[in-house]
């Protein structure tokens, strides 16, 4: 649930500066100082005109020079102590900020992503977090010091003069009622601003993700308007930003002014009657004239620190996503690789239609099945329950007799390899995409064998730094049988004893299929094996193939058993190879 209490926000932000707390409380110190020494360069007007113009004291006119180098000296000690003490906390924050949301982001469950475009959470953590360390610092110092340094010179003024002081007060309440109005449309453009960048990202990373298909199918005319329209409605919040930021600062002024206006005139009839010196006349004026920059800086922050309590609702609100459940007590160690389907039932978020429903079956350890059926028959979802990454809506999943949804992930998913069509590489070297996660830890003879099974090392032996090749982005620079078996070298490495092949094979042509059926075959040797595919051809020798139709379980049989009942795997089959039949004629 998204916060909206400013407050609130930003206490639970400063809850991330707690670590720190000595470095923040040199920087506050360090604060303390310059904003000390804001009245006291007005106050040291009133001796300096007074004692040097009027009484003509030589011990003023000697020391003077060296009070007024010797202020000036510790101020700017202090500010840079401020300065740097503060960002670096900042900068600190943001980073534990960011270090957060990406462990978040790497124990969300399945359907959140579903639900989230992969832009707008990329931009979650690299702009809206980089606009919560304005909010952080550069807001902080302002608040802080400048507040001090008000409350510094106002009380000089008032010692000076408390009748003229208390006229400059009376336009705090006007000041505080301009601000508050104009934080509210600042905080409402701010969120506005992070939404549609969160749309520029998806726009660009689709864009350049989809190169190739933009390029062939001439889309750049398309890609370059939605760009364009995302673009132009960040400009267009920028801008009622803008324009209420630039509103703020004139108007506050304006009213400020006004009040000087009205004091300058009264302390000019005050010193007439001799009610004030010329030194204290001056030192109050310049103190009244100092008043403004801070003011001007206070009245200012109120654009930043609304875009950083915006951003932290939108950070904050990534923070707060439940991670993916875990709450299973049971922990086992290598399984024997029994899987049994009991009444399972699923169905994805608000769906009309269940995407399985009643699926009964049971799986012998070291077997081979196949799941076939058309687009949309359950096939993805039944592999996807196995590791849990969706959790059934009814029924229930088992392992070696324990029920899924008590077994700890750590333990369920260390027995589970995936190798699927959409080979998911790093950029990194070959090496780290085999010995990948748990697996860092192998030796490198432990990958090279596993690599040599995959039948990898053939491909492998000729890059230019061999295990230690830099892969690519997505392993852009191998094909896409070299990627599949990189996968399968990686589950080999894993070793787990349940194995799930989702479309392995697909998209490959004859010569890579071939090496890669090859691995397979080693890769599923032992293991139960859960084989997703359309190709027929590869399945034709799974021990039993399940045939899925609208989530529910149409046919169980063997290949040549499946071909004689004439139902609808054989039909699946016939159309399948009818065209191949065809050109043999």
């Amino acid at each position: 649930m998204r916060a909206t209490n400013g407050k609130e926000l930003y206490l639970r932000l400063l809850r991330f500066v707690a670590p720190y707390r000595r470095v923040f409380a040199l920087g506050l110190a360090g604060m303390v100082i310059v904003a000390a020494t804001e009245p006291a360069l007005p106050a040291l007007l009133k001796p300096l005109l007074d004692g040097i113009f009027v009484a003509k004291d030589e011990g003023i006119m000697r020391w003077m020079p060296f009070i007024i180098v010797g202020l000036f000296l510790v101020r700017g000690l202090a500010e840079y102590l401020a300065s740097y003490s503060i960002t670096w906390v900042g900068n600190k924050v943001v980073m534990d900020l960011r270090n957060a949301m990406f462990a978040k982001l790497l124990e969300l469950p399945a359907p959140y992503y579903d639900d989230h475009p992969s832009g707008i959470l990329t931009s979650k953590v690299t702009f809206d977090v980089a606009q919560v360390a304005a909010a952080a610092t550069s807001v902080l110092t302002a608040i802080f010091k400048d507040t001090l340094a008000i409350v510094g010179l106002l009380a000089w003024m008032f010692w000076l003069n408390w009748k003229l002081t208390l006229l400059a007060l009376v336009m705090t309440p006007i000041i505080v009622g301009v601000v508050r109005v104009i934080s509210v449309r600042l905080r409402r453009s701010s969120r506005d601003v992070q939404r549609t960048m969160g749309e520029v990202t998806q726009v660009v990373q689709e864009a350049i993700e989809g190169h190739k298909v933009v390029k062939l199918f001439a889309g750049q005319p398309y890609e370059s308007a939605r760009f364009d329209g995302r673009a132009n409605h960040v400009r267009r919040f920028l801008m009622k930003q803008a324009t209420a930021a630039a509103a703020s600062v004139p108007v506050v002024q304006l009213i400020a002014a006004a009040a000087l206006a009205v004091m300058v005139y009264l302390a000019t009839l005050q010193s007439s009657a001799d009610e004030i010196t010329v030194g204290g006349f001056g030192s109050f004026i310049t103190a009244m004239l100092m008043l403004t920059a801070p003011l001007k800086r206070v009245t200012s922050i109120n654009e930043p620190l609304q875009r950083g309590l915006a951003a932290a609702e939108s950070v904050f609100e990534l923070l707060d996503q439940a991670g993916e459940p875990d709450p299973g007590t049971i922990t086992i160690a290598r399984a024997r690789g029994e899987i049994r389907f009991e009444g399972v039932s699923f169905t994805y978020g608000s769906a009309s239609h269940p995407a399985l429903e009643s699926i009964d079956l049971t799986i012998s350890p070291g077997e081979t099945v196949a799941l076939v059926g058309a687009s949309g028959g359950g096939k993805s979802t039944f592999v996807n329950l196995v590791p849990r990454f969706y959790h059934p809506t009814r029924g229930r999943i088992l392992l070696d007799g324990h029920d899924m949804e008590r077994l700890t992930l750590a333990s369920l998913r260390a027995n589970i390899a995936l190798v699927s069509q959409d080979v998911v590489l790093f950029n990194d070297t070959v090496a780290a995409n085999i010995a990948y996660g748990a697996m860092n830890g192998a030796s490198r003879e432990e990958a090279i064998a596993a690599a040599e099974a995959a039948h990898a090392t053939e491909f492998i032996r000729k890059m230019p730094e061999g295990l230690d090749t830099q892969v690519g982005e997505k392993g852009v620079r191998l094909s896409g049988g070299q990627r599949q078996r990189l996968a399968i070298a990686r589950a080999l490495l894993k070793n787990a004893p349940v194995l799930i092949l989702d479309e392995a094979t697909s998209a490959l042509d004859s010569e890579s299929e071939r090496h890669v059926q090859a691995a397979l075959e080693v890769l599923m040797r032992g293991r139960t094996t859960i084989v997703v595919a359309h190709r027929l051809s590869t399945i034709e020798r799974a021990d039993r193939i399940v045939v899925l139709d609208h989530g529910r379980i149409a046919e169980i049989g063997v290949h040549e058993d499946l071909l004689a009942r004439r139902g609808i795997y054989a039909n699946l089959y016939r159309v399948q190879f009818a065209p191949e039949q065809t050109s043999e004629r």
